[in-house]
């Protein structure tokens, strides 16, 4: 009896040693800037180790002016990239290029544009009558034509934006791009005024921002990975807007030890006020969630804009099977 129970613990024993070896499943996850507060999910599921709970040992590899983890990912050196706005995955299915997205985690695009109070210039629609709007090229090339075509703003008030902040400071009359989470701050602390903000997303302009994108073969061959990235994201989401989110702030700023304490409480709290994450079809969805309904209607206003041709086969650029299941709710406070 004894044999036979000392044989029965150790068989016990080595099975319960197998099941707590099993080893993580490595992930590698680009993002498209610098550690900063708008990636504080993904960093937040790393640090409480929610993406352990789901059997991943998740590398987040941190983009940057030099960097071009969406090319990584998709000749398959990552495994997953925060994208922007759809615009780029809609561009994918124009070019044939193999990627699409899983899910969304922010439900507006964190897009601005900001002026100086008192000049004219305090609604959007007065916006038009600057000339002296401070856009990238990209920006230029991307959500001004939709201002264009939504709202009659024209080609000759768009002026070049390098990045820096002084010019928009100097003209009372300008008016320049940003981030809510991040640009007003900075200008208020340089200035010493506070810039009327106007979010481009409560304007209209409505993509979803933030997204999860990966390779086709990706879905086709490994839902199950996909699914525990997308939840264990989606989880690091909640937590970080709405529980104690100071390990992940440490990480970010591991990463970009430019990154300041003021800066990340900052990006925390428009994040909430403006419902960057947690709004819309999110607040009875869950984060991450995208419908066809919003799809088509970004992808109508873009075709109107002149970006897209109306026959392109958006619909490929997304699936909803990873999301809209309400993973985390329950977390929200």
């Amino acid at each position: 009896m004894k044999l036979n129970a000392w044989i029965m613990g150790a068989l016990a024993a080595c099975l319960g040693g197998t099941a707590l070896a099993q080893p993580l499943t490595e992930v590698t996850f680009g993002t498209n800037w610098l550690a900063q507060g708008e990636h504080g999910g993904y960093y937040q599921a790393l640090a409480d180790g929610t993406y352990e709970k789901y059997g991943l040992k998740v590398t987040i590899v941190p983009g940057g002016p030099r960097a071009s983890n969406r090319m990584l990912m998709t000749v398959g050196k990552l495994d997953f990239y925060m994208g922007g706005s759809m615009i780029q995955a809609f561009s994918a299915v124009e070019k044939d290029i193999p990627t699409i997205v899983v899910a969304a985690h922010f439900q507006k695009e964190p897009q601005v544009l900001m002026s100086h109070p008192g000049q004219g210039l305090d609604t959007f629609a007065d916006l038009k009558t600057s000339n002296d709007i401070l856009l990238s090229k990209d920006a230029a090339a991307t959500f001004f034509q939709w201002m264009k075509a939504e709202h009659g703003f024209r080609d000759e008030q768009v002026k070049p934006f390098g990045f820096n902040p002084a010019p928009f400071i100097a003209n009372k009359r300008a008016v320049q791009q940003g981030y809510v989470t991040s640009e007003p701050l900075t200008i208020e602390k340089a200035a010493g005024f506070k810039p009327n903000v106007f979010l481009l997303a409560d304007h209209g302009f409505s993509s979803y921002s933030t997204t999860v994108e990966t390779r086709r073969e990706m879905v086709e061959k490994n839902l199950d990975l996909v699914q525990r990235f997308v939840d264990a994201s989606t989880i690091g989401w909640y937590n970080y807007l709405y529980a104690d989110n100071a390990k992940a702030r440490e990480l970010i700023k591991r990463d970009n030890p430019e990154m300041t304490d003021e800066l990340l409480a900052y990006s925390h709290a428009k994040m909430k006020e403006y419902g960057i994450v947690d709004s819309g079809d999110a607040q009875t969805l869950g984060i991450g969630a995208m419908t066809d309904a919003r799809m088509k209607d970004f992808f109508d206003k873009m075709v109107k804009a002149g970006l897209f041709k109306p026959d392109l086969d958006y619909r490929k650029a997304y699936t909803l099977q990873f999301v809209n299941k309400g993973v985390g709710m329950s977390l929200r406070k």
